[in-house]
Order: structure tokens, then C-alpha cells, then sequence
């Protein structure tokens, strides 16, 4: 927990400095680069978690595979992170940003639980609909679970709209109990 809230405060103070000089959007770009890059490497994330590698193969290792690639900003985060001596916190920082820099756009996550994949066009519905309800732009997650049999269960922010099979099942099963007489023998 400690680690987050220290990812938190880089985040945010990359975010205020990325806005004040207009550079968000490519900052959120290069966040969401870096975080996909450490999460599809599990050998960069070893490496970057490591007290046993040294910081300047770190530094080098991080420069071979971002220079050229993301903005000056932040690449200076990186380095930041370096001389703090809080490199493992990048990836966490990166996936603070892009939480933050979607508030800040107004922009909320609505997660989708389904038992098969969305299609494009049931995507579409859903954040129509997800609109509607909240006056705000969303971005989609869709979460496959086969659990819930049919239907799906939609979480936006602390709300939660359950219209799956194995929901309504349970709502079922538990209204039985309750109206379940047994009588005195």
C-alpha cells in the first residue's frame, strides 16, 4: 500500500506538470506504452523489481527500449524514478496516470463481465447506454467469465447493474429460502 500511494504522487504531480505545458495527451500515450511494455515482459518486470541489478543497466535497459519512442517528459519520470530509487513503482505510476488523466478528461472505465467476448456492435450499445446513465464518456473493459452463463454484469465507478444468468439464479435461489415455510412438527 505504501508503494501506491507514493505511485499516486508521482502520478499526479506528472499529471499537473504534463497539463500545465499542454503535453497530456502524449504523456498518456507514453503511460499506457510503458505500462503494456513492463506487463507483456514478465523479464523487464523482474529486471526492473531487482535490487541486484544495477541502476545504470536499468537506466540503459529503460533507454534502448523507450528513447525516440516517448515524450521528454516522460522520460524524465523514468529517470526521477531512478534517482529516488523508485523503479518498481513505474509501471504503478503509469496505470495511476492513466486513471487520473481519465478523470481529468472526464473519461470513466465501465467494466463489462460477459460469458463470451463483446462484439464490436454490443460494445457500441453498451457505452451508449453507459453514456446515458452517466453523462460521461466511458471506456470499455470487458471481463470474460463463462461463470455467469449468459447475460452480463456492468460495473460504473460504485454501481453495479447484474443481468446475468447465474445473478438472477442466485436472486432466485434466495427468495425460495426466505419464503421457504417449514412447518412444526
Amino acid at each position: 500500500m505504501k508503494g501506491s500511494r507514493a505511485a499516486i504522487r508521482y502520478a499526479k504531480a506528472i499529471l499537473s506538470l504534463s497539463l500545465d505545458l499542454k503535453k497530456a495527451d502524449q504523456v498518456h500515450h507514453d503511460m499506457l506504452l510503458m505500462s503494456s511494455t513492463i506487463e507483456e515482459n514478465e523479464e523487464l518486470q523482474i529486471m526492473l523489481d531487482s535490487s541486484v541489478v544495477k541502476t545504470e543497466a536499468k537506466r540503459a535497459t529503460l533507454s534502448a527500449i523507450f528513447d525516440n519512442k516517448i515524450e521528454s517528459l516522460s522520460l524524465d519520470l523514468i529517470h526521477l524514478l531512478i534517482n529516488n530509487k523508485r523503479l518498481p513503482l513505474l509501471n504503478e505510476v503509469a496505470k495511476q496516470f492513466t486513471v487520473l488523466y481519465d478523470e481529468n478528461k472526464g473519461i470513466i472505465v465501465a467494466e463489462v463481465t460477459t460469458a463470451v467476448p463483446l462484439t464490436k456492435s454490443l460494445e457500441e450499445q453498451v457505452l451508449v447506454k453507459v453514456k446515458e446513465l452517466t453523462n460521461k464518456k466511458a471506456t470499455l473493459e470487458n471481463i470474460v467469465d463463462p461463470a455467469i452463463i449468459g447475460g452480463f454484469v456492468l460495473r460504473v465507478g460504485d454501481k453495479q447493474f447484474d443481468a446475468s444468468i447465474i445473478g438472477k439464479m442466485n436472486n432466485l435461489r434466495r427468495e425460495f429460502e426466505d419464503n421457504l415455510y417449514v412447518p412444526n412438527l
